[in-house]
Formats: structure tokens, sequence, C-alpha cells
């Protein structure tokens, strides 16, 4: 004999979390993926760089229902030693595109040029460099996170990053709204800030991204187009 129980929101809420999270089957997932600190993290001078963001979630969290993927990024400009990047990466954007339940979040590049010592140089010698720095995707991470949880759009939220600076919006879904947060890590190391906070942190591995490649032709509205050579 099965007995069915059906439980309103009230006493979903009043139940321990770690018992209540334990015994469901699956949980209905979003994913936060912070675009640069994947690929500096995982991809660059890999052959991994054509990653279906899906699959590597679906490969990583296989009991769980992906709901949402939101990827956070900025467009780049292509440079003298990389002519070819802005290109590449809209071919990137173009192939998580094809991917109905994904969303992208541009965030934007800032340059400016500061007095940088070189090392090793007696007497020292100062030079101007050109610095180039992305801005506000972790913000825009954050915000949408933030946002999320506390509209209950989730029962597992996933972010892909070790960045520490978001341990602060982990912290506040975890310990004041009252639900979990996953960390799929792209480095090698762990961040102590996200780690003390998050439900669970894993690690990406190249057997993962490996795994999770998009096909090397794809077709969307405009076309058929394939992944960008060297990549």
């Amino acid at each position: 004999m099965v007995s069915l129980i059906i439980l309103c929101e009230s006493q979903l809420q009043s139940i321990p979390f770690t018992t209540w999270f334990a015994e469901k089957l699956m949980a209905i997932v979003n994913v936060y993926v912070d675009g640069f600190n994947l690929y500096y993290g995982a991809l660059t001078r890999t052959p991994y760089k054509w990653l279906d963001l899906g699959r590597l979630a679906q490969t990583m969290l296989p009991s769980d229902v992906i709901q949402e993927i939101h990827y956070f990024t900025a467009r780049v400009s292509s440079r003298p030693y990389n002519p070819t990047s802005a290109h590449d990466q809209g071919l990137y954007i173009r192939a998580l595109k094809t991917s109905s339940n994904l969303q992208i979040k541009y965030g934007h590049f800032l340059t400016h040029s500061v007095p940088m010592y070189l090392t090793g140089i007696t007497p020292a010698q100062k030079v101007w460099v050109d610095k180039t720095e992305e801005k506000g995707s972790d913000v825009n991470l954050a915000s949408h996170l933030l946002r999320d949880a506390y509209g209950r759009r989730f029962e597992l939220a996933v972010l892909i990053t070790n960045d520490s600076d978001l341990a602060e919006p982990v912290r506040i879904v975890v310990q004041e709204i009252g639900l979990p947060i996953g960390i799929l890590n792209p480095h090698q190391f762990h961040s102590r800030e996200l780690r003390q906070y998050a439900t669970f942190i894993k690690r990406i591995r190249q057997a993962d991204l490996a795994a999770s490649q998009f096909p090397r032709t794809l077709t969307d509205r405009k076309g058929t187009f394939a992944k960008p050579v060297g990549w």
C-alpha cells in the first residue's frame, strides 16, 4: 500500500532543510555561470572551449532537472595577438543560443593605461601598460541569483565559479533565505570563502568537459556554422 502525502508551502518551510533536501529524488535547478571564471579556470589552452553548458550541468547533476541556465559574460574585442577572438566568441555565443533554456547577460570591459614596474630590473624601471578589466558580470550574477532566490524560482541553485566575491550572496541565499547552493568549481583549488557557505562544492574535471562538447557544426535560424578553428 502506498501513502501519498501532500504538503503545503508552509509545511515545507517548517521541515528541516537537511531532511527535506536529502529525501528529494531530484531538484529543480537554476545554473548561474561566471563565464570568464569558467574560461580562465578550465578552458583556456584546452581543446574544450566549445562547451555545451546544458550538457555539462546535466553531466554533473545527473539526478536533477536543469530548469534555467544564466550565462554572464562580456563581449571581447580582437587584439593584435589574438585577431579572431571577437569572431570566435561570437560563434560560441551563437552556439549557446541554440539552447532553449539558456539566457545570456552582458557586462563590459574597461581598458585604461596604468604605470607598472618591470620585475628583475635594477634600477627600478616603470612602464605604462594597458590594463583590461571585465566589469559587471559578478554583480549581475549576484543580482539574478538573489532575485530568483527571494522569488523561490528554484529548489537548488548551482554556481559555476570560484570567485570569492560571490561568498556574501551565497551566504544570504543559504542562511537567510534557506535555499541550497552548490558550486561547480572550474579551478584546481576551492575558494575558502565559497566553501564556507555552499551546500556542496565539486570540481569540474577534464573528463566532464570532454563529455560536454557541442557538435562540431550546429544549425540555427541563420544557417549552419562550425566550431572556431583552433578551438
